[in-house]
């Protein structure tokens, strides 16, 4: 008789043992053993390991499956969650099977080796049907849905627990992120303000809120939010680095003077300092023409600003002048620094405002998460668990449709706090969500062309562009160690079926056919493959990080990040007062209810999994594995290096340092 020794492993996670019997079998190339059962007298705890021995009388050749099979104790549903089966054959060969998934009672599933293969390198007739199943199944079990005409499609579900059991959430994570949105007010001290239709009496009274502990940040910004440096700052390390571009003529909608800053740029004009590259553009005309929402009926108020900034020869980015609406006129001024303190203030508080909108419309939910659902959908529904780049994916789609399920539901929704406490829900969100959607190019989407077609390269201070830069290219070379490892050559990627169809499904669905936005249709190259797959990783671990774990830090302090305004842009100089500015500014309902909002969105959780820990084992080749250290290896030396760059300035930037960038969009 020949000996089969499996080591069994039960996923650490609440819940993911069993009282159920479970019954495995060994199939091959030249025979199968018999069912034998794990678990005959007690059932699996969550974090164990189980030996099993099966004997065959013969050899069962090339191990091509391990089947598992549930069976209900006592009738009762008992899900089980495997993380993966070791096997060591008679020859002395150590074979690693993943799983990482629920098993329903009642249920089997058929599990391959670690090891990687591509379509056409599948010859034997059951791993061939195996794989074909996967496919036909997986797009059965995920299905594309609408969410709204014009924009990247979601997937079809409900809610979080409707999704297959392949890629359940957790116990905890959803009791969590219920737990969380519960209890934002609360954990703020903020409960009491909740239903407070009063406006602020002054900025003063602001201050008193008790917000529990605030960070370092959250401090500075308390601090500075009124100061034009600070102001400027967040343009380059603020929680949306990605508006600024150079400008080197100016729009003509937007007709600022030399007269107007005389004297703001030393000795120097408007007209040499956009020639030497120094002159800065933030235009929000994305929002022009959209009505604002009405929240806790107040109508509130939607503008569009211009705003021109000025890098001076400290290295501080300097707001210049900002215009309230697209159209230049008598009731439309422009704002100058020179104007009235209030004048002023008001004016960066509308630039702000418009920040909120398109950050959280466009940055963050369209660019990180839809984005992110898509490359999701498209992995589950077109790449089967041996693709090597399902393996190199999947760690990065953890939990990504679940959360965006959820966020639709409880932010975006006709109920949802976005919805209800900020200027741009209702109507108006959908169709920020369209135009954003149609501004969408691959460049935009690639750091280092979109800092390049945004003509930063120079920038000085911009920690975003230098951290994410380093950041891209340890990724893009951890992808590249392992895709060309697979793709020996151009042709394995042109004739690779299911690669090509993962990518047409995301320029159909996510990319809606717009040749426009530059999204390969196809793939060609080894080095377009090894691109395109970088973005994806970036944009769901780097990108997120950096638009979505500073929000609290950046926006809990409401004005300088209000999620609505309740009075019109002015139409004239020198009429605004303080109580002017505190009449716009959002009452003390919007504001708890807002700052509990983006508590909740940047708040870590306790199953955090940092960029590069991957503890599913999906791979078990040399090569794939190395990379795999390498990768972890560079990812420490850069946060070393931005560590040593933080402890020489005033306000860290620390969002893209790898310890807080999640694998995934998981919240």
């Amino acid at each position: 008789m020949l000996t089969y020794t499996l080591t069994v492993c039960t996923g650490e996670r609440i819940l993911s043992g069993t009282n159920s019997t479970v019954y495995i079998k060994l199939i091959g190339e030249e025979g199968e053993s018999d069912n034998k059962k794990l678990n005959p007298f007690i059932g699996l705890r969550h974090g164990s390991e189980k030996q099993l021995k099966i004997k065959t009388k013969k050899t069962l050749g090339e191990l091509l499956f391990v089947n598992l099979q549930s069976k209900k104790f006592m009738g009762l549903d008992d899900d089980w969650f495997c993380d993966k089966i070791l096997v060591e054959t008679p020859m002395g060969d150590r074979i690693t099977f993943p799983c990482y998934r629920w098993i329903q009672a009642e249920k089997e599933l058929q599990l391959r080796s670690a090891r990687a293969t591509l379509v056409f390198q599948d010859i034997n007739p059951q791993l061939k049907a195996q794989r074909s199943e996967l496919v036909e199944s997986h797009q059965d079990l995920f299905e594309w849905d609408v969410y709204a005409d014009g924009v990247p499609q979601t997937i079809r579900a409900g809610t979080a627990f409707g999704l297959p059991p392949v890629i359940q959430f957790s116990f905890q994570k959803q009791t969590e992120f219920i737990y969380t949105a519960a209890q934002a007010l609360i954990s703020l001290n903020l409960q009491v303000l909740a239903n407070n239709m009063e406006q602020w009496k002054s900025i003063d009274e602001l201050h008193e809120v008790n917000v529990g502990k605030k960070t370092k940040t959250y401090e500075y910004v308390e601090e500075h939010w009124a100061e034009d440096e600070f102001f400027g700052y967040q343009f380059l390390n603020g929680i949306n680095p990605m508006m600024i571009k150079r400008c080197s003529t100016l729009p003509e909608n937007f007709p600022v003077t030399e007269d107007m800053v005389k004297g703001l740029l030393g000795d120097s004009t408007l007209e040499k300092e956009m020639q030497k590259g120094n002159i800065f553009l933030c235009d929000y005309k994305m929002l022009e023409g959209l009505v604002g929402n009405v929240v806790l009926c107040k109508q509130q108020y939607l503008t569009a600003p211009l705003c021109l900034l000025y890098s001076n020869p400290e290295g501080k980015m300097l707001p210049l002048a900002i215009q309230l609406g697209q159209n230049p006129g008598a009731d439309n001024p422009i704002f100058l620094p020179t104007d009235t303190k209030n004048d002023w203030l008001l004016a960066k508080i509308y630039v702000r405002a418009a920040e909120f909108s398109v950050h959280e419309v466009d940055f963050h939910l369209l660019r990180t998460h839809l984005l992110s659902e898509v490359f999701t959908v498209a992995t589950l529904r077109h790449l089967p668990c041996p693709h090597p780049l399902f393996k190199l994916l999947y760690p990065h789609t953890r939990y990504t449709l679940q959360i965006s399920i959820m966020a639709r539901n409880q932010l975006i929704s006709e109920t949802g706090a976005i919805t209800m406490y900020s200027g741009i829900g209702g109507q108006s969100l959908p169709e920020l969500l369209r135009r954003a959607t149609d501004s969408l190019t691959y460049s935009s989407l690639c750091l280092p062309e979109s800092i390049s077609e945004r003509g930063l390269e120079n920038v000085h201070n911009y920690y975003y562009r230098d951290d994410g830069i380093k950041l891209w290219n340890i990724i893009n070379k951890y992808v590249g160690g392992v895709l060309q490892y697979y793709y020996k050559s151009d042709e394995d990627v042109q004739k690779d079926t299911e690669l090509q169809r993962w990518i047409m499904e995301i320029f159909k669905h996510g990319f809606l056919l717009n040749k426009s936005t530059g999204i390969p249709e196809s793939f060609q190259t080894v080095v377009d493959l090894v691109k395109f797959v970088t973005m994806v990783i970036f944009t769901a671990s780097a990108q997120h990080a950096a638009v979505n774990n500073g929000q609290f830090e950046f926006g809990g302090w409401m004005p300088n990040f209000p999620s609505a305004l309740g009075k019109p842009p002015p139409k004239k100089k020198g009429q605004t007062t303080e109580m002017t500015i505190l009449q716009t500014l959002p009452n003390k309902s919007i504001t708890a209810n807002s700052m509990a909002v983006v508590k909740l969105l940047s708040t870590q959780s306790t199953d955090f999994r940092a960029l590069g820990d991957f503890p599913d084992q999906l791979f078990d080749e040399e090569i794939p594995c190395s990379a795999l250290k390498e990768f972890q290896k560079d990812l420490k030396a850069l946060e070393d290096t931005i560590g040593q760059r933080n402890a020489t300035i005033a306000l860290p930037y620390v969002y893209l340092m790898p310890k807080n960038i999640e694998n995934s969009v998981a919240i």
